[in-house]
Parts: structure tokens; sequence; C-alpha cells
């Protein structure tokens, strides 16, 4: 069950009739009025009918939100726990270290959210006001919006079908008031599957800036990023670039570099050179990172000394000419 101050709530999809049974596909899906699930009710008829199927009805309130948003970007990867979310974290607190610049940070990892943690803001929840669902403020420029923010508990699993997660990320794009930003970055879960093909659909009007694909140097996780390249392409979404996690360890102590997970088949760098997609740098491991993530502070505040540090902030500059930007730290 998920809970919303102020009687912001979250509802199915607007493909799915609210007379529906639970695991309903959906109006607008092909098996609307075939899945089993549709035995017994009353809507089968009119959705297995011949009648064409509209547009999705959040799309024009989707693009009137967006229009106020400059750079929407995507974090990806096919292989889970390569360090997607930590990235973004970090990435969206550079961005926010120039106080000019607004930033966003959306999790629609939907079942297995992290992004409130990351951010040190996993007590609080969302508010609604007459404008819509308000996102939590790290600081007075960097909100972030996550379901992780609307469960009971840290351990209630979110047990949902494709179209009941659509609806959310559906609500987290044209409810939320993100209000005017710079940036918003988007953190996706593993996969090539119903969330990122809904934030597709939903952001194609008003257009995604590109995605940042990251990996770590051993071939189970190269083979999962170039099903994601692949992904990439077939959707017409813009890679900007690679980044290698867990490139080798940084001692703390002597700021020592060894190998941990070997590139075995060349890493990131030689699948950047096979795919003609830039390599935008490789972030060495440093256990600061996951006590940094734990604690919900920014490493790049707690540890600029750090080689870690120094290469996530190359890699967030390169980001930031490829959109046409200067970073201000």
């Amino acid at each position: 069950m998920l809970a919303v101050q102020h009687s912001a709530v979250v509802s199915g999809p607007p493909s799915v009739p609210s007379n529906a049974p639970e695991h309903c596909p959906g109006t607008e899906s092909e098996l609307a009025g075939k899945a089993d699930a549709c035995n017994g009710c009353a809507n089968q008829d009119i959705c297995a009918s011949n009648t064409p199927k509209g547009p999705d009805p959040a799309l024009p309130f989707i693009r009137d939100r967006m229009a106020t948003v400059k750079h929407k970007i995507l974090v990806l990867s096919g292989k889970g726990g390569v360090g997607k979310s930590t990235f973004t974290a970090q990435l969206g607190w550079a961005f926010a270290a120039d106080e000019q610049l607004q930033t966003g940070v959306m999790d629609v990892d939907i079942c297995g959210p992290s992004i409130s943690t990351i951010f040190g803001v996993a007590s609080e929840q969302v508010h609604s006001s007459s404008s819509g669902w308000s996102p939590v403020y790290v600081q007075d420029n960097l909100g972030i919006m996550s379901v992780g923010f609307m469960l009971p508990s840290s351990r209630d699993a979110v047990m949902w079908r494709g179209p009941k997660k659509n609806g959310l990320i559906a609500q987290f794009l044209k409810d939320v008031d993100w209000g005017d930003l710079d940036y918003l970055v988007i953190d996706t879960p593993p996969g090539t599957s119903d969330e990122h093909l809904s934030v597709v659909q939903y952001l194609k009007e008003s257009g995604i800036d590109g995605a940042v694909l990251v990996t770590t140097p051993q071939e189970v996780s190269l083979q999962d990023v170039r099903r994601e390249i692949d992904f990439c392409r077939k959707v017409g979404i813009r890679v900007l670039g690679l980044v290698e996690n867990m490139s080798g360890f940084v001692c703390p102590g002597c700021k020592t570099e060894s190998q941990i997970f070997r590139p075995t088949t060349g890493g990131a760098e030689r699948l950047a050179k096979e795919t003609g997609i830039q390599l935008l740098g490789k972030v060495p491991l440093d256990p600061r990172i996951g006590k940094s993530a734990d604690y919900g502070v920014s490493f790049l505040d707690e540890y600029p000394d750090s080689p870690a540090s120094d290469a996530y902030l190359d890699i967030i500059d390169k980001i930031k000419k490829i959109l046409g930007g200067e970073l201000v730290l």
C-alpha cells in the first residue's frame, strides 16, 4: 500500500478502467480484452473490439510539465548492481553545486527504489498542493521524487505489473510540480522493459537529451550494456557516453589502485571503440562511496581528494559540455 500526504493518491494508469481486475493489461495493450485477467471483466467486449485506441490522455499534461525542463538525462545499464543510482546521485549533487542551476532527480526503479536513501531523505513523505505533488528537496536547488517516499516502510515490497508501473511513472512526469529545471536526471532499473519503454513513450514529445550507460569492467556486465545500447538505438535515444564504474580499487590510506574486476575482454574502453560511443571515464572503487550512500551525504563533498571524486567530476564535466554548458564548482 502506498501513502502520500495531503490526499495525493497513487492511482492506476489512465489506460486502466477504475473497475478493472487487478492484473488488467490496460486498454492500449495488444492484450486488451484477451488476457486471462480480462475473463469476466465488464469491459472485456469493448477492449477486445477493433475500435482504434486513442493517444494516452496523460501525454498533453506531461508535455506541459516538461516544457519548463531544459535537459532530461537517463542513467541506464542492462545489468543491476553496477552503480547506476550512485552515479545518478553524484550527477545530481554535482549539478546542484552550482547554486544558479535547478536540478531534479526522478527514481523510476519502482521495485527497487534507493535514491531517497542515497540522498539521506528516506524518512520524508510526498506532499501535494493545488499545483501537484511537491518533490522532496535535499537542498534549495535539488529536488527528488521516488516511490520510496510512498511506502509504509523500507521493507515493503512493490509487487506491480507493467500497467501500474507505467501509471506511476506518468504521475511522476505529469503530477509532480518540478518547476523550472535546468536538469532532470532519471534513474532507471536494470534491463530494457516496462519502466524504460514508459519513460521513452511519455517523453517522446518533450525530448530526451540522451542517456549515460553505466557498466563495470567484466564481460558479464558488458553483455547487458550491449543490449542497452541496442535498445537506445531502436527507440532513438542518443547515447551520451559510457561510464566504467568499479574500475580498480583505491586504498583510502595509501591511495594506490589495484584491479578487482579485471576487464578480461577489454572493458568499457574496448566496448566504446567497438560501438563508436564516447567513453566518458572510469570511476575506481572507493569503500567510502558506499559509506556516503548509506549516510545520505555527497561523496564529492565529503571526500574531494579521492581519485574517485576526480573521476566523477571529469565525467560530469564532459556530460555538461556535451549538453552545451560548463560545470561550475
